[in-house]
């Protein structure tokens, strides 16, 4: 019986002593792994959200560049991390939807593994082409590919975003588009700008600036809604391809079992985050569609986004 009672004692101490040790949380530095080198897009929303954390937790916030499979290395040392809110990461398309759909073995459950906390944003991706193709819009697009050879394309590389819209949109549109492979993004632009190939699909934040010096023409973005800067640039959605609205997102996680308070405060300081002028400023700047989600919501999206790519993703990179 004294046992028992020990038993039980330390069982309601120990639930006791979760919830005050969370409300506690933070004690010491934060560590937001950035599954990509220095620069890149997940470590860029990385830095931005611990800039916000160590001013509103008042605990150092770093972030720690964790490359390497597609994301998948730093993605799985997240999962596998303790879920006590010091190690999270920046979750995104590439890592949660597209690189588990397509590997034999990549070291986590984008769903079961992780804790989906916040939604941030992504720039949504655009078609361009070269303006020598004289090509304005997606039915100009598709009657050049009816002709006769399939159109070469680049996108930022094999399993991306731009890559499975393009696929998707060849299917439904009945024409073949040839992927060209480059070194990435940068690369591909300079090619379509040379002319060496005739059309992209990019992301909006790398085709920016060349779209502004005119040098590619945009003719169809996969935006929700006409951006402001380019109002006169149709959407897929606004040219029959409803589809293909998405945006290559970016998004805080954590290793499954995260206290539900510590989510919850990590949740409300992300949507604050998301309504300062400064990093609203910098955001629009890059035509980045934030919308505040709560966890619940996020995990939601989350799955409907594998529903929606991962097949795709395993349509168009068999046996990866």
């Amino acid at each position: 019986m004294k046992m028992q009672r020990a038993v039980v004692a330390l069982a309601l101490f120990a639930a006791a002593l979760g919830p005050v040790a969370a409300a506690d949380w933070p004690t010491r530095p934060i560590r937001i792994i950035a599954p990509s080198t220095p620069g890149g897009a997940a470590d860029m929303f990385g830095r931005l959200l611990c800039d916000h954390f160590s001013e509103t937790f008042h605990e150092r916030c770093f972030v720690e560049n964790r490359a390497g499979a597609g994301g998948m290395i730093g993605t799985a040392a997240t999962a596998q991390a303790a879920p006590d809110g010091y190690t999270l990461t920046t979750s995104s398309t590439a890592y949660h939807v597209i690189a588990p759909a397509v590997s034999a073995n990549p070291g986590y459950d984008p769903l079961k593994d992780f804790t989906h906390i916040a939604y941030v944003g992504g720039p949504p991706n655009v078609f361009v082409a070269n303006p020598a193709l004289a090509v304005r819009s997606l039915s100009e697009l598709v009657a050049l590919g009816k002709r006769g050879e399939p159109i070469d394309y680049v996108s930022p590389g094999v399993g991306t975003l731009g890559h499975l819209l393009a696929e998707s949109f060849a299917q439904k549109a009945g024409i073949k588009l040839q992927q060209i492979m480059t070194k990435g993004a940068s690369q591909g632009m300079m090619d379509l700008v040379s002319g060496t190939v005739n059309v992209g699909t990019m992301t909006w934040t790398s085709a920016l600036s060349q779209i502004r010096a005119r040098k590619v023409v945009p003719i169809a973005v996969t935006s929700s809604a006409r951006l402001a800067e380019f109002p006169e640039l149709m959407t897929f959605k606004e040219q029959g391809y409803p589809e293909l609205t998405a945006v290559s997102w970016f998004a805080l996680s954590g290793p499954a079992g995260l206290p539900n308070d510590v989510t919850e405060r990590l949740n409300q300081a992300v949507a604050q985050m998301l309504q300062l002028p400064a990093v609203r400023k910098r955001l629009d700047h890059d035509s980045v569609e934030t919308r505040v989600m709560s966890p619940q919501e996020f995990t939601a999206f989350v799955a409907a986004e594998i529903d929606k790519w991962a097949p795709v993703a395993r349509r168009v990179m068999p046996g990866k």
